[in-house]
């Protein structure tokens, strides 16, 4: 990609020497890019493997994400009928509040599957009935809530909404796929409406993106059957790739890196990188080398890392051609840090260590702390790396 060189030299520049470590209260992380800022975490896992610090029951059987801000772990769990959203500390693995409210009755792949985004002493969660609900952060209240489907007319996905809402400044961006209301900003103190446009397109399952493209600030937005870009001043379509995918899950998140945007799908549809020029978008390259189902890839010292089951690839951005494929994989997650991946295994619920090399596989280590699937990303806060599996969450030591 044309910003790749930038990337790196940004990348590692984060890397200092001595240890560094940071909260993860977003989708994907702070920076929103699957990669943890942490510095100094112990790479020598055959010798000292990660410890468990602890581990706690989750009662979803399914996929939900979290996150970590003011010591805390934030995830979203069911019971009966309710969501619960959880408040667990990072120190102890206790539970601090739980929020229930109503939601889907029946599990479907799990529930809810987003990740709750931490902003300025609130939570944001987006379940699978299409509900929004700010809680405060330090109690669980309830501080807002809006219906998708209702509010908007929104259209939910065949397996329920999955996108995690994206947080910019004074405003909530979320995703209902109602009539001209593909794309909703809603005031992120009050859940009031500031606009919906972007078109009609039916929901994906994956987050949108903030980005700055051609000197203009839009979401970037991977819909059902489209990669559009809507303005963020008004909602406005500025332009849409058409990206049909069987049973329309376009469900990896957009990788944008300058004015070029990297995309794949599962069932066969592969990915692509497309250039957003003055005069529209352009695909650079499209091929079937790599397909991802659920998970996102990392962007990483400009060479992209992700799955395509049942393989974890390194991928060319440039050109689109596999650097180096290993298998074993499956459908799942990797998040990035300190020169390394993080990558779990998704049906046998390893946890790999992998050096962040275009050379070669080269695997640093290997520990399995749950097993079974665990379709989940993994991710890395305040040293700790934080994992689940369909039954349980667990935090573990990195450092």
């Amino acid at each position: 990609m044309r910003s790749a060189r930038l990337i790196t030299v940004v990348i590692a520049a984060t890397f200092t020497v001595g240890a560094f470590a940071a909260d993860w209260p977003n989708w994907r992380g702070p920076d929103r890019n699957g990669i943890a800022p942490d510095t100094g975490i112990n790479k020598d896992w055959n010798a000292r493997p990660p410890q468990v610090l602890w581990q706690t029951p989750m009662h979803d059987d399914g996929y939900a994400g979290p996150s970590v801000a003011e010591g805390k772990v934030f995830i979203v769990d069911h019971d009966g009928a309710d969501d619960v959203v959880r408040a667990i500390d990072l120190e102890t693995g206790q539970d601090l509040w739980q929020a229930r409210y109503p939601d889907l009755e029946r599990a479907d792949y799990g529930f809810t599957r987003s990740t709750p985004v931490y902003d300025s002493g609130r939570i944001y969660v987006v379940s699978y009935l299409g509900q929004v609900h700010c809680l405060d952060a330090a109690t669980g209240e309830t501080v807002w809530a809006v219906n998708m489907r209702r509010q908007f007319g929104g259209v939910s996905p065949q397996w329920g909404y999955a996108m995690s809402a994206l947080i910019d400044g004074d405003r909530v961006v979320v995703v209902p796929g109602g009539p001209d209301a593909c794309v909703a900003a809603l005031d992120k103190a009050t859940g009031e409406t500031i606009w919906a446009g972007g078109g009609s397109d039916i929901p994906g399952y994956a987050t949108p993106v903030k980005a700055t493209i051609q000197e203009v600030d839009q979401y970037v937005v991977f819909a059902g059957k489209a990669l559009i870009g809507v303005r963020a001043a008004d909602g406005q379509l500025l332009w849409r790739v058409p990206w049909e995918t069987d049973y329309d899950v376009n469900a990896a998140t957009p990788i944008v890196s300058g004015d070029h945007i990297f995309i794949t799908s599962n069932y066969r549809r592969g990915c692509a990188v497309i250039a957003i020029e003055a005069d529209g978008p352009r695909i650079v390259w499209e091929n079937k080398n790599m397909a991802s189902h659920i998970n996102t890839s990392v962007f990483y010292n400009g060479l992209m890392y992700g799955p395509s089951n049942p393989n974890l690839l390194c991928l060319n951005p440039g050109n689109g051609q596999i650097v180096w494929a290993q298998s074993g994989f499956e459908r799942g997650g990797l998040v990035g840090v300190d020169g390394v991946l993080i990558a779990m295994a998704g049906a046998s619920g390893d946890v790999v260590m992998v050096e962040a090399t275009p050379e070669r596989y080269h695997e640093l280590g290997r520990i399995r702390p749950l097993g079974g699937q665990s379709w989940t990303a993994p991710i890395i806060a305040n040293g700790r790396l934080i994992i689940r599996n369909k039954q349980a969450l667990a935090c573990l030591d990195l450092m």
